[in-house]
């Protein structure tokens, strides 16, 4: 059996607190343990200087195929993946057909082992083919492999197919990925609802639409007793509804993407669509407010929402163009740059939103943590190299980012799945 070593690394792992200096040893598909004696390992990477720590995870996907393959594949995404330092992804239900049946589940599961590049984990649909009229087989989807449910970027509107929805999941102790947007509220907007949108002549996306779609399905949950995973939260409003949530222990998590930690409505004075993401770029008080979140616990999650588009779907007016980000490639360094060298983060506790949260919310006990008999996906970061996003380099297939040309700080150097290095940042380079 191979045996891997990492040398001399800064093991950061949140799910035991853990941050010191030491040789990580893997043997197969197996964490091992830290600073175990090993004579003759198979191969020795030196980490001097750098971070290992448990493989990433990212929660939230779309990879497209089938249906859009024109955006991305499971090929090019888990690539970007790769690149990006996750060793694991969640994909969205959102694809074409919709998986909201066993066979399409496990189309997805075979196509990401073929591509061989990180762990694909499908979500299934809540409702057949996500039109939020009636619900998808859950039963049949849990056979087929998916860990939780969703309807991606539709909101779940039906409060009583939501009721039975969660119900159902929890059966399977699985949970719903609910988007919290009143659907009517945010009909043909375009950015955030407020004094900018006014002065631009922008149609908005007002807050209350997450607010009161946050409070329904908190309401849902203290009914029902099921799990329900709030997705892409960027209101103040959704915020302190959630933490008073989970003060009462409710079954509640959520999660936050970097671009609405970082950007703020005003950007939409450039009309540009690669600033168009739903929910929207929010004011200054919001973005606060998630920091804020992040930093008591509130918030259990960073994810990319990727969201690839082809050129041509992003080269037309600004409100005919689809909504969405890839983020994939782009999530640590701007982490790293935005949050942990500012002093918004440390690094165990943005760790913990991409390695033990994600792995909490869908039950992967073995992920997310380097404690020996643990799964070997182990990511290793270079926390001190700067360099500038280029688009044109991304491994997805899509090159829809607003930050192209940014300068930032910290990369993915090594990134090991199944105890095997499946990427190099230098090899890459090269």
């Amino acid at each position: 059996m191979s045996t891997l070593l990492i040398r001399h690394g800064r093991i950061l792992d949140p799910s035991q607190q853990l941050d010191r200096i030491g040789d990580l040893l893997i043997e197969g598909r197996t964490i091992v343990g830290i600073d175990v004696p090993c004579s003759n390992p198979t191969e020795t990477i030196d980490a001097t200087g750098l971070i290992v720590a448990p493989g990433l995870i990212d929660l939230h996907v779309s990879l497209r195929e089938p249906g859009n393959e024109e955006d991305e594949t499971i090929a090019t995404g888990t690539a970007a993946a790769l690149a990006g330092g996750f060793t694991s992804v969640a994909c969205m239900s959102d694809t074409r057909p919709v998986i909201d049946n066993r066979s399409e589940a496990e189309f997805v599961l075979i196509q990401g082992e073929r591509a061989g590049h990180v762990h694909v984990f499908p979500l299934g649909a809540v409702t057949k083919d996500n039109a939020g009229q009636e619900l998808a087989e859950m039963g049949q989807l849990v056979e087929g492999g998916v860990l939780a449910f969703s309807d991606g970027r539709n909101p779940v509107a039906n409060a009583e197919i939501m009721r039975r929805a969660m119900q159902y999941a929890g059966m399977w102790d699985r949970p719903i990925f609910n988007r919290p947007q009143v659907p009517e509220l945010v009909q043909n907007g375009v950015m955030h609802d407020g004094f900018v949108s006014t002065r631009l002549g922008l149609r908005g996306m007002p807050a209350a639409a997450e607010d009161i779609m946050v409070g329904r399905d908190i309401a849902l949950c203290e009914l029902t007793g099921g799990r329900v995973h709030l997705m892409c939260i960027s209101t103040e409003g959704a915020v302190d509804q959630i933490r008073r949530a989970k003060q009462r222990g409710l079954r509640i998590t959520t999660e936050v993407t970097p671009h609405q930690l970082i950007l703020l409505d005003q950007v939409m004075d450039a009309f540009d669509s690669h600033y168009k993401v739903d929910p929207p770029l929010r004011t200054e008080k919001h973005r606060r407010a998630l920091l804020e979140g992040l930093q008591d616990g509130t918030i259990d999650v960073i994810c990319s929402d990727h969201q690839p588009h082809s050129p041509e779907k992003k080269q037309r007016e600004l409100d005919l163009v689809p909504f969405g980000i890839v983020g994939l490639e782009t999530l640590l360094p701007l982490c790293i740059t935005e949050l942990i060298v500012p002093g918004h983060l440390s690094w165990l506790q943005f760790l913990a939103k991409v390695t033990s949260g994600p792995a909490g919310v869908l039950n992967l006990r073995q992920k997310g943590t380097l404690k020996p008999g643990s799964d070997a996906d182990v990511t290793i970061i270079n926390p001190e190299i700067e360099w500038v996003i280029d688009p044109t380099k991304f491994r997805s297939k899509s090159r829809n980012t607003p930050f192209g040309g940014k300068p930032v700080k910290g990369r993915a150097e090594y990134v090991v799945v199944d105890g095997e290095v499946r990427f190099r940042a230098s090899r890459s380079a090269s």
